[in-house]
């Protein structure tokens, strides 16, 4: 049903896939010249033009997925995406202002030094040249269907990748396929960044906990092919997510040994990768915080203040 266009990115992770489907768009990509024109090119192969897309589905609020959506809306296309995503992809540059006011301070009491917290939380600011605003004319939630070239695609919600994901589900011959964006990859596992909270002075989202809990949702659901955001499809989804919460097992266990006494999430993130580069060191933090998280749920490390830091110590 869907076609895969390879647009280009300007990040690590190489091309994004957009999806095509009649005159539906799942994903364009980034906000660039090389991106659009390439974007052009595979809708001129199709005989297609930017004119003719009548609506774009968002699957997630990364620059690489919505960026270029502004032009095709300007075009004429209506712009799909949840709730959550709404609020950041009309106004990309406060939802970067938000983590960067939340994340220099979170680091800090991370134990890192807040010169370098707050190189860390400036690195993102390239990526608004890539990540245009654009309105969303639909919300779309769990079980609200859309029509894609007269095949129904139904939204339901995941976590952990970032926030206000969504995936669309279809029948295809006697098959349930998804298109999943970036919430589970064919051979990258997934980072579950950090999120600040969704209002200031609330909560931390708690994410790889939520993310493992999305995933075995996602594995009872028994699809038979993912189309993933990067690389290429997944055609056994069940075995991935297996081999991913293996993944995460692994490193929570790695996590767990290095807690033997009142550690840091920053010492954590030494542990576990070494001295990483400041363009790194989010992951990293995330990598670190987020199994942290898992093992405070399981009442196997406790958290506390010491000296203006937190630490984590074994239970």
């Amino acid at each position: 049903m869907f076609s895969r266009l390879s647009i280009p990115t300007p990040f690590q992770v190489g091309p994004v896939n957009a999806y095509l489907a009649g005159r539906t768009l799942v994903d364009p990509g980034p906000d660039s010249e090389e991106a659009w024109a390439k974007l052009l090119a595979a809708l001129e192969e199709r005989d297609l033009s930017a004119d003719d897309v009548e609506q774009v589905l968002i699957t997630h609020p990364h620059p690489d997925h919505f960026g270029v959506a502004h032009r095709l809306r300007e075009r004429g296309a209506r712009v799909l995406a949840s709730p959550e995503a709404r609020s950041i992809v009309e106004d990309f540059p406060a939802r970067l202002e938000h983590e960067q006011a939340y994340f220099v301070d979170f680091f800090e009491q991370c134990g890192m030094a807040r010169e370098t917290a707050e190189t860390v939380t400036n690195l993102p600011e390239a990526f608004l040249a890539y990540a245009t605003s654009v309105d969303v004319d639909r919300e779309l939630g769990p079980g609200d269907d859309v029509t894609v070239d007269d095949v129904q695609l139904t939204a339901d919600a995941v976590t952990g990748h970032a926030p206000g994901e969504l995936l669309f589900a279809f029948e295809a011959g006697d098959e349930r396929h998804a298109l999943v964006g970036d919430n589970v990859l064919a051979d990258i596992t997934p980072n579950p960044f950090l999120q600040p909270p969704p209002e200031s002075g609330g909560p931390r989202p708690r994410v790889l906990p939520g993310y493992n809990e999305s995933l075995r949702a996602l594995r009872a659901d028994s699809y038979d092919r993912f189309l993933t955001g990067h690389r290429e499809p997944i055609d056994d989804p069940a075995g991935r997510i297996d081999a991913i919460l293996t993944e995460h097992d692994e490193r929570t266990d790695d996590v767990a040994a290095a807690v033997d006494g009142p550690t840091t999430p920053v010492e954590v993130m030494g542990d576990l990768f070494g001295d990483l580069p400041a363009t790194e060191q989010f992951s990293g933090m995330s990598e670190a915080v987020g199994h942290l998280d898992v093992l405070e749920e399981r009442e196997i490390v406790t958290k506390r203040e010491r000296g203006g830091l937190v630490v984590y110590e074994p239970v």
